[in-house]
């Protein structure tokens, strides 16, 4: 018994160890920017307030894709986001706002059914193809940014940096756990 006990808290200490360098991969890997010359600078969606004004995160996430094209970092501005309990279309205010920062509205790229970071890798490489684009910097929090850049490349983005937004808020705590298992899951699912 003393010994099923040992190898069970052997087991579970190596679990622990094994969950602590997941997300310091994950926080390393957002925050380490890749902004080198792309065609496209992809926004993820995030939630927009009741009055129909970007919330603070995803305001941070515009303000961060509006940097790389003002920075001639990129050519395009993709805002990806499906529309949310609030009864708003993430990606027409994302666009919305784009423009009003300042981005010609021909530079804007938008894709109004990104309900999943799935559906917005997949959504933002047909459009880019479309246009003949080919490389893309992922915009989102720095704990959305490896599994973002995993789906962009295996949605056939073969040249994929990142940027991650500058907003930190306590449930970022909660997201980096979440994000454990859902790089996992599409890991797997990658074969």
């Amino acid at each position: 018994m003393k010994t099923l006990m040992k190898c069970l808290a052997i087991a579970g200490s190596i679990m622990v160890v094994a969950l602590i360098a997941a997300a310091v991969a994950i926080i390393v890997d957002g925050l380490n920017d890749r902004t080198e010359a792309a065609d496209v600078a992809v926004v993820l969606g995030s939630k927009v307030m009741p009055d129909g004004t970007p919330s603070p995160r995803l305001k941070a996430r515009l303000d961060r894709g509006i940097e790389l094209y003002r920075d001639n970092h990129v050519l395009f501005v993709l805002v990806s986001g499906g529309t949310g309990k609030e009864g708003f279309s993430e990606g027409r205010v994302m666009r919305d706002y784009a423009i009003a920062q300042g981005v010609p509205e021909d530079r804007v790229i938008m894709d109004e059914a990104g309900n999943t970071t799935g559906a917005t890798a997949e959504n933002a490489a047909r459009m880019m193809r479309e246009r003949g684009l080919t490389s893309a910097i992922a915009v989102s929090q720095y704990f959305h940014i490896s599994r973002t850049r995993m789906a962009l490349s295996d949605a056939g983005i073969t040249d994929v940096g990142g940027a991650h937004a500058g907003y930190f808020e306590l449930r970022d705590l909660y997201s980096i756990a979440r994000e454990i298992p859902a790089i996992g899951k599409y890991w797997l699912a990658r074969g």
